[in-house]
């Protein structure tokens, strides 16, 4: 029996690549998208599976309204994988306080009001999996620091929600480092350079392979992962 998958950001980088692996294994899928609208419908088209709906996460209302057509079509939400998140990098001291909580509303307080809703109609064994970063973790960046902060917040976040919703829901999170998507695309060739010597397998990941480990935990197969933070980084030296 198919099951009922939620991707936030679903329709571009890591987000598509998620989605698409539980399309291709036959999973019900509601892809959110903001702003990707074209993006989201050519992967509609190419997955009979595939559900897409338009939901800004920083809009509790617009949230309920989601869970609400999910509830309605499917009775139940299986997975729910919090993926969409923003970065916008400038000087820490040109950044102004706006932008900072643009930031922390998105990749933070959405998760939130997503797992707090979401929640009402998952089952038993069912599984939230957060997406941070090594960026929470250890690899701190001045000029992303709301973005650091909003990961790190995640993090905790995912202890609090699987002690919370313990045995019911297992909560976990993946924080992978540097991923070959279409955001990475205009750094700097000489700090993609350096940032890939930092790291034991001298290469960014492929989305795919982030994908795989959140299918992965996902499954039953990780019946008892819970609480963890899962880092995806190719290795630091």
């Amino acid at each position: 029996m198919p099951r009922v998958i939620l991707v936030t950001g679903g329709a571009r980088g890591l987000g598509k690549s998620i989605a698409n692996l539980f399309l291709q294994n036959n999973d019900i899928v509601y892809l959110s998208y903001n702003q990707s609208k074209k993006a989201a419908e050519e992967i509609s088209l190419s997955f009979s599976n595939a559900r897409i709906i338009k939901c800004d996460i920083t809009n509790e209302q617009e949230i309920k309204a989601m869970i609400e057509v999910i509830t309605k079509e499917e009775g139940h939400l299986d997975v729910l994988i919090n993926n969409a998140a923003i970065a916008l990098d400038n000087d820490p001291f040109l950044k102004t306080k706006e932008e900072f909580l643009k930031t922390l509303d998105t990749n933070l307080v959405g998760p939130f009001l997503l797992s707090k809703y979401a929640s009402k109609i998952m089952p038993d064994n069912s599984s939230i999996i957060n997406i941070a970063s090594t960026n929470g973790l250890d690899t701190y960046y001045p000029y992303s620091i709301d973005y650091d902060a909003s990961k790190s917040g995640l993090i905790s976040l995912t202890h609090n929600l699987a002690t919370y919703f313990a045995p019911k829901i297992r909560v976990n999170c993946i924080a992978p480092g540097w991923i070959n998507t279409d955001m990475n695309k205009s750094l700097e060739p000489s700090f993609i350079a350096n940032e890939k010597s930092k790291i034991m397998l001298n290469r960014f990941a492929n989305p795919e392979e982030i994908a795989e480990v959140v299918f992965f935990v996902a499954s039953p197969k990780a019946s008892y992962i819970n609480n963890a933070i899962i880092r995806v980084d190719g290795g630091t030296k």
